[in-house]
């Protein structure tokens, strides 16, 4: 005769619920599968308007108008906000652990500022007018931003705090360079106003192939410190007791950060709010576990990057609005959401 186990044991043989390992698992491949869509949407619309059948035709076929349209122009500028979409997302999540702050962005720590003042110093005194020679002088002046606000910053005895502070003071003071250079020379202010805002369109493969090594290595770098800085993350003894090198994981956390955004900047331009919103949306949902943020961070942000640029060519056909103009119109509303929020959760 067949007896009935015990309601415990059929409990205990029961199919475990999904984890949330899984569940994260699954978002991240639906994310995923969301960028794979608007990676598409970016190569089939633009402020021209062509058919399915020309899109296909202009990159499998024809090498004349529709193949310059599709592969030359669209494809050059998803691949680039694919990469500086990853770029931005993983810098801002880096940033917003290693200065404890959820709300902190790229610019923080000034490297927009670095890169936007080295590029009109390359405009004003040297006479670079193309993007190859921008790409250069904005990596640079990026990179000795960060060199110089990690050394303010206290070097190996370098705290959030104190990196955040030097960050915003060398940011005010170069945007106030920028502002007297451009202010006295109209040429530079009429070749600098294009590239301040933020655009995709000036992508090539030419600025592609400059700036993916830098990108690679930064996101490698990016992803490789999603360990230390979640021991960081709960204190600096707590971090030290779980066996993480403090001074060597904020040192290459600004590397990191510095890499990614001054190739991105570079390439694009100070494109604002992408390190910022995407980062801490997603830890709504991932918690505060980086080894997640960082993945998310860097599939969902050139989502964000992607999209904005689609809009941006739709809404003001047959020209465009550049896509900083549009995460800043997107960011601007969701920044002060976060910060409503965080205030209501502090009262």
């Amino acid at each position: 005769m067949l007896v009935d186990s015990p309601p415990e044991q059929r409990a205990e043989t029961a199919p475990a619920p999904p984890t949330r390992r899984a569940i994260r698992s699954l978002g991240l491949l639906v994310s995923a599968m969301i960028l794979v869509l608007v990676a598409l949407a970016s190569i089939a619309i633009g402020a021209k308007d062509l058919s399915l059948a020309q899109v296909w035709h202009g990159l499998f076929q024809d090498t004349g108008t529709y193949g310059d349209i599709v592969v030359d122009e669209r494809v050059s500028r998803t691949v680039l906000g694919l990469l500086a979409g990853a770029a931005l997302g993983l810098a801002g999540a880096v940033l917003q652990a290693l200065t404890r702050n959820p709300l902190a962005d790229p610019g923080l720590l000034g490297i927009n500022a670095g890169a936007s003042a080295a590029v009109v110093t390359a405009i004003t005194f040297f006479g670079v007018t193309s993007m190859s020679g921008y790409i250069w002088f904005a990596f640079f002046g990026a990179a000795a931003v960060g060199a110089l606000v990690w050394f303010l910053g206290g070097s190996r005895g370098a705290t959030p705090v104190r990196l955040a502070l030097a960050g915003t003071a060398i940011s005010a003071a170069l945007y106030g360079y920028l502002q007297a250079v451009m202010i006295s020379d109209n040429a530079a202010l009429g070749r600098m106003r294009f590239w301040t805002v933020g655009s995709l369109s000036s992508a090539t493969d030419s600025t592609i192939k400059q700036v993916l090594p830098f990108l690679v290595i930064g996101m490698i770098l990016a992803l490789a410190l999603a360990r230390p800085l979640n021991a960081m993350s709960m204190g600096d003894d707590t971090a030290k007791a779980l066996g993480a090198h403090l001074s060597r994981t904020r040192a290459l956390s600004m590397l990191a950060a510095t890499v990614l955004c001054g190739a991105a900047t570079a390439a694009c331009g100070p494109i604002v709010f992408v390190g910022l919103m995407v980062p801490h949306v997603v830890r709504s949902f991932t918690g505060p576990d980086l080894r997640w943020i960082l993945p998310y961070a860097g599939v969902l942000s050139p989502v964000l990057l992607l999209g904005a640029d689609v809009i941006g060519r739709v809404i003001a056909r047959p020209s465009e609005v550049q896509v900083g103009i549009i995460t800043a119109i997107i960011g601007g509303p969701v920044f002060i959401l976060l910060v409503r929020r965080r205030r209501t959760a502090q009262l």
